[in-house]
């Protein structure tokens, strides 16, 4: 890998990430590590241990007794609005006043001198309540008459009806998908400093640093103006950082403008996985008609969601479980409903993919129900059914795929794999094999790329040139890891022609970039890195423009290169060219906006073009399982992912593999479990199981598909990478499908549900050998 000292026009590049050194060695800051004003309190959430009650009060008076409290937070101590729903509808509370929503949920919060003794005293607090009925899941949330948290939404094109009744094959299942932990490194934490006035400074690990503004405003009753948030990096966030740190923000803030003393609140790892939110599980309904060749006619899908007790974000997400139902396959006739369901539980919220995974295994259960029906190797129904490019592209909400290169791209995966041979030979084995069974598949992934809500497709970025020469950027985008910063740093480096080390990379900040939206939706380097580009190209217009008037050349004989200006014979270094235009008072300076262009989308509707373009992919994986136990492991795994015009091969090839990894573990071993009480029992590492460096597949081939390039105008001709190579891990889970179906020859298909732990495989194989 090249050093990052010496590059000059450094996009397309192998640069390391750009705080890599400082993550392996422990040097890197994060907001626990910010010295501490003398004085600093720290704040504790008391909690619910029931489900669903009617609050009658809390009894302070032990808390308040224990040596070194020095008060307690509650909701009347709200000096703004009682809200920090993301959505504004005003359904979820700082602090409840009347009813507990679900077991975990923020009551109090206990401020005091030490952490340690604000946690101990939460749970000193007498609780009364008048407990009532509740429910857990979706299923039984429709059975009890609970409402949907948010509208839901249908898409539908086609004449479905007609179409179920003319096909001459129609299959009808059920499919419930798990949730997921986020699972970072980084829990949530807050640091609140008061200033004069109004003010206040919060230093904490969001992926929305806007949005933590205006909330904490909102509920102190404040300006948005008053409040700054501060973002340097986190240690991960996979969406879980997105809306879920509001509640800690305000917390933070709310004691530290009420003592006028810095206040920092971490929760430990228990309450921060009872208490904040995760994937949503679902459970999904199909319906299926196709002909003999397994070419898909009709599709009807309905999808429950276990949603919590508050919106959050679950109406954007279920919307886009829907968008992503059919994955990369044409549905002449289809129509999708979604049902966010109210359920007693925490608020689910924002996963890397958000949504869009429950909908693609949606579409490759059916695919893979049409192939165990038809005899077929479910690759060939897969290429029946891909998009076409002329015809046969158009999605059930209506917008038109342009770009489709699953062609291409699944030939690649399944020559370089080899996947039929290897299918073969697995075939061969398992008719041999009265214990181990294996089972492979070859999965494709076909993924828009945009915010659904539109007006979050905007970024703004400012870029100071210092009268040395340096360079200072900064943008609304966070660094949670991915290397955002890296490559936004690359555009500028490229623009100005410069060596990567002359920029520097500050905290994100609502103080310099205002109203930034989430880093989310794999949007963040889309957004920031045209935003940054627009800010250079400010400044660069003004450069051309003095150099052509001071040299008395035309402008076109300006150029800037390797660290230097050409001005048309004379050449400049680049430090002494910037202090020249310094002197002579231009602008070194300008603040940059970017918004996404060509998208729309009517809700009420179900119409229009959410997504600016599609990232694609291919994942093949070969699997083992012991048909005694459920235990498996993976052997092989191949994959093949579309990024564009790669802005940076090796931090992409880092999130595709850390993706196929996160969405592998979602669908085999991180299971998400509630007692009959509502109690979550898999809310720590020694209880919840996310993949081990022993779990990842024996061999594993990663490669990025480096002839596509975006054929959208985006930064540099990329794509994003954050989410889409999420669902490559699915390929296991089909894997592991045909594993189990041979137990029975390959006569139906398993209809396994996720996660597929080794329990519910044994159970599976165990169904199937019944049969026989």
């Amino acid at each position: 890998m090249k050093d990052n000292v010496s590059i000059i026009g450094s996009a397309h590049t192998n640069v390391k990430h750009d705080s890599a050194i400082k993550h392996v060695t422990g040097r890197a800051d994060y907001t626990d590590d910010i010295a501490q004003p003398e004085g600093t309190l720290h704040a504790y959430l008391g909690v619910s241990d029931v489900a669903h009650a009617k609050l009658l009060d809390i009894d302070f008076s032990d808390v308040l007794a224990t040596p070194g409290v020095v008060g307690v937070l509650t909701a009347d101590d709200v000096p703004g609005v009682n809200d920090i729903s993301p959505t504004h509808l005003n359904d979820e509370p700082v602090f409840p006043t009347d009813a507990i929503q679900f077991h975990g949920q923020p009551l109090f919060a206990v401020v005091a001198e030490t952490r340690d003794i604000a946690r101990r005293a939460a749970e000193l607090a007498k609780i009364e309540y008048e407990t009532l009925p509740h429910a857990l899941d979706p299923i039984a949330a429709q059975e009890a008459g609970y409402p949907h948290v948010t509208a839901p939404l249908k898409l539908e094109r086609g004449d479905v009806a007609p179409a179920q009744e003319t096909a001459p094959n129609r299959i009808k299942g059920r499919m419930s998908v798990g949730g997921q932990d986020h699972m970072y490194l980084e829990g949530h934490i807050a640091f609140a400093i008061p200033g004069e006035d109004d003010d206040v400074v919060v230093h904490c690990s969001t992926q929305h640093p806007s949005e933590a503004q205006h909330m904490v405003a909102h509920v102190l009753g404040v300006p948005s103006n008053a409040v700054v948030v501060n973002v340097r990096r986190m240690g991960g966030g996979f969406g879980g950082k997105e809306s879920q740190m509001n509640l800690f923000c305000a917390v933070a803030a709310m004691a530290a403008k009420k003592w006028n003393r810095a206040v920092k609140i971490r929760p430990d790892r228990d309450q921060d996985m009872t208490a904040t939110g995760k994937r949503h599980d679902f459970v999904i309904d199909y319906d299926v008609a196709f002909d003999d060749d397994g070419r898909i006619q009709a599709v009807e899908g309905s999808f429950a969601a276990r949603c919590g007790f508050s919106a959050d974000l679950s109406g954007p997400v279920t919307d886009r479980a829907l968008f992503h139902a059919d994955n990369a396959y044409f549905y002449p006739n289809v129509r999708l409903n979604s049902r966010p369901m109210k359920t007693n539980t925490v608020s689910n919220t924002a996963f890397r993919g958000f949504g869009g995974p429950q909908g693609v295994i949606a579409a490759e259960r059916m695919i893979e129900e049409i192939a165990y029906a038809t005899g077929q190797d479910p690759l060939d129904v897969r290429k029946v059914n891909f998009y076409g490019t002329e015809d046969r592209n158009i999605t059930p909400y209506h917008q038109e795929v342009e770009d489709s290169i699953l062609d291409r791209l699944i030939g690649e995966l399944e020559e370089t794999s080899e996947y039929r041979k290897r299918r073969q030979d697995i075939i061969e084995f398992n008719k041999t094999s009265p214990i181990l069974k294996k089972g492979i598949a070859l999965t494709p992934v076909k993924f828009g790329i945009s915010f659904t809500a539109t007006w979050y497709n905007q970024a703004g970025a400012l870029v100071h040139v210092y009268n040395d020469g340096s360079i200072h950027l900064n943008h609304g985008g966070t660094e949670m890891g991915q290397g955002l910063n890296t490559k936004v740093a690359q555009v500028v480096a490229e623009a100005f022609q410069v060596d990567f080390s002359r920029i520097k990379i500050t905290k994100t900040t609502t103080e310099k970039v205002p109203n930034t939206s989430a880093t989310a939706a794999s949007s963040g380097t889309d957004l920031n890195g045209m935003a940054a580009l627009n800010a250079v190209e400010q400044i660069k217009a003004r450069l051309v423009k003095f150099a052509a008037e001071t040299w008395n050349v035309a402008p076109e004989e300006v150029a800037f290169h390797a660290n230097q200006v050409h001005i048309g014979q004379e050449v400049l270094p680049f430090d002494t060219f910037i202090k020249q235009a310094y002197l002579a008072r231009v602008q070194l300076s300008a603040a940059g906006f970017y918004k996404t262009p060509k998208i729309h989308w009517d809700r009420a509707k179900g119409q229009g073009r959410p997504f600016y373009y599609y990232s694609y992919g291919a994942s093949c994986s070969e699997v083992t399982i012991d048909t005694l136990t459920g235990e498996y492991r993976i052997e092989r795994t191949d994959l093949l992912h579309d990024v564009g015009r790669s802005l940076n091969p090796v931090l992409d090839k880092g999130q595709v593999e850390g993706a196929f990894i996160q969405g592998m573990g979602w669908l085999t071993t991180e299971e998400l479990w509630w007692d009959d009480a509502g109690r979550l029992r898999t809310h720590a590492p020694s209880t919840y199981k996310i993949p081990l460096a022993s779990d990842r597949p024996r061999i594993f081939n990663v490669n990025l598909a480096d002839w596509s390039e975006n054929r959208e105008l985006t930064i540099k001709r990329s794509k994003a990478v954050g989410e889409p190579p999420f669902m490559l891990g699915i390929s296991v889970f089909e894997a592991l499908s045909m594993a189990v179906a041979s137990v029975a020859e390959y006569r139906e298909c398993p209809r396994l549900d996720a996660p597929a732990t080794p329990e519910r495989v044994l159970m599976a194989v165990s169904r199937l050998q019944e049969t026989l």
